[in-house]
């Protein structure tokens, strides 16, 4: 029996090497896989038969046994089916086992007209490839562009099957691709282009704390809850905030790519732009958090290195709220169903809008006819966990009629961008990579690295008495005290910064204070 050929199969959130044996034997003509396979990888025989004689490549007409080891994993995938028809090609000596130099790994779809088919999340498997000393790979054409990211591997794109049989028997030169240091953009690959639904702030009349907010949270990768009456331009400036970005870059780009590449159809698309991913208040449990069989990412996975707005978020329902909890916190979401679990990332700013009460106008100079009950039970759908989770609060007020039209220059929106391009790299010095923000320090870190000036800790420890802030809301406070310090070039904190960072907390007092009850109560202010 000839050597295994090499496969790599995603399976959840990890990537898994297989290797491929076939054995010829003379009994009935038949293809038989094993290995613990699923529907999709058993129909592979049919495509191979399809793609074989459409190639006229000889079948053997002998009894064809093909192991995916290890067999004791799950195997649904269907790029399995260019490895097993080289191993095929290999059993029956039409090829060599010298055919190719290395220890090459081969991925992709068979059709039945001998074409090769893309295949998802093309990234994930090269990695992991990589990480197993594998450096040459046997791709579809259309999966190099996504291909090309990855740095320091050789790609082979095969559009067909009879290309490839022409590669490994010598007939045809194959010239690998190599990527380099830095991974690479394919000839004619996707450029970064704009996002219609980006909203400038220049567009928004007034608002200029709402606006302020914005600012830091994109410079410090901070969540924000935009709270207000209809329409007073809580959605515009929750979707302003993805424009204030900066580009991904090539690393992130890699990251954003393979997970889309995993959850959607276009496996050849490049991912050059931060996601900016809204749900609606109706979409399911799992489509947020991901899960399906196979296993696939949700939104908040697709909202990596982005944005993910939940606009009106009272709206949406109490489970699929409350599931922000480990993402928001530890910035990775763990799916576990009956046939897996996955581990994906969730680096995202987290940006949210909502109304005071179902109406939307208690607080405004409309007339609010919402009984006070229900004013209390929309607001607490939003639990303390949550609440404590979100570093920045603000009020959106209505804007005056007179300002709706008026000309506003649109230099704010670079002035704006240009600071926290600014702040940014200065966190790039601090923590020695661009992926890493103010929001994502740790305690030791919050402890050791905003250096507080000697009048910056007697103004928090008053406020955050007087507010009653709890341990994580007085640790992110000091976050949010930091990136303002960023913006304003400041080496340390100090009280001006930290007063600043905590007119951006809510006032769980003026709520105790309404409802008469002294003590910890659990009633939802409007912020």
């Amino acid at each position: 029996m000839a050597a295994p050929v090499q496969s790599i199969i995603v399976n959840g959130s990890a990537v898994i090497l297989v290797d491929i044996e076939c054995r010829l034997s003379n009994n009935l003509p038949t293809i038989v896989i094993v290995g613990f396979a699923n529907r999709a990888v058993g129909e592979s025989k049919e495509r191979i038969r399809g793609a074989f004689a459409t190639s006229r490549i000889v079948l053997p007409r002998k009894r064809i046994t093909v192991n995916l080891a290890p067999a004791d994993i799950p195997k649904a995938d269907s790029g399995f089916d260019l490895a097993i028809a080289v191993a095929i090609m290999q059993a029956s000596g039409q090829i060599g086992p010298a055919a190719w130099r290395g220890r090459p790994a081969f991925i992709g779809e068979l059709g039945l007209d001998g074409g090769v088919r893309a295949v998802r999340g093309i990234i994930g498997k090269i990695l992991a490839g990589r990480a197993e000393g594998i450096t040459t790979f046997f791709i579809p054409s259309a999966n190099l562009g996504q291909a090309c990211l990855v740095p320091n591997v050789s790609l082979v794109p095969i559009p067909d099957l009879s290309r490839l049989y022409r590669y490994l028997s010598g007939a045809e030169p194959c010239e690998p691709r190599h990527t380099g240091e830095g991974g690479r953009m394919p000839d004619g690959g996707n450029a970064p282009s704009g996002t219609p639904r980006d909203v400038p702030l220049s567009e928004i009349a007034g608002q200029q704390q709402a606006k302020r907010a914005l600012e830091i949270a994109a410079a410090g990768g901070h969540n924000i809850l935009l709270d207000g009456p209809p329409g007073t331009g809580k959605s515009m400036l929750a979707r302003a905030l993805h424009g204030l970005l900066p580009p991904l870059d090539r690393e992130e780009m890699l990251e954003v790519t393979q997970l889309h590449s995993l959850a959607g159809h276009d496996y050849g698309r490049i991912v050059t732009e931060r996601p900016f991913r809204s749900p609606h208040h109706g979409a399911s449990l799992v489509s947020i958090t991901g899960g399906g069989s196979p296993l696939r990412p949700g939104e908040i996975s697709l909202a990596h290195r982005g944005v993910l707005l939940f606009d009106e978020l009272p709206e949406f329902s109490r489970e699929t709220i409350e599931t922000l909890r480990q993402p928001l916190e530890s910035r990775l979401i763990n799916v576990t169903r009956a046939h897996g679990s996955a581990e994906w990332p969730a680096d995202f700013i987290f940006v949210a809008t909502a109304n005071p009460c179902p109406c939307g106008y208690f607080g405004s100079s409309r007339p609010c006819g919402c009984p006070e009950w229900k004013r209390l039970s929309y607001r607490d759908r939003l639990s303390g966990p949550i609440f404590d989770r979100i570093d920045l609060y603000s009020n959106v007020h209505d804007v005056e009629y007179d300002k709706l039209l008026a000309r506003r220059g649109t230099e704010i929106d670079a002035d704006v961008r240009r600071r926290v391009r600014q702040a940014r790299d200065r966190q790039k010095a601090r923590f020695g990579t661009r992926t890493r923000l103010n929001a994502d320090m740790t305690n030791a870190e919050v402890k050791r690295l905003p250096r507080l000036e000697p009048d910056a800790l007697p103004v928090l420890n008053a406020a955050a008495r007087g507010c009653d802030l709890s341990a994580r809301a007085y640790m992110r406070t000091i976050k949010v005290a930091r990136t303002i310090a960023d913006l304003e070039a400041s080496a340390g904190v100090t009280g001006a910064h930290l007063a600043e960072a905590l007119k951006y907390r809510p006032d769980f007092t003026a709520g105790r204070r309404r409802s008469g009850q002294g003590g910890k109560d659990r009633v939802r202010p409007s912020v």
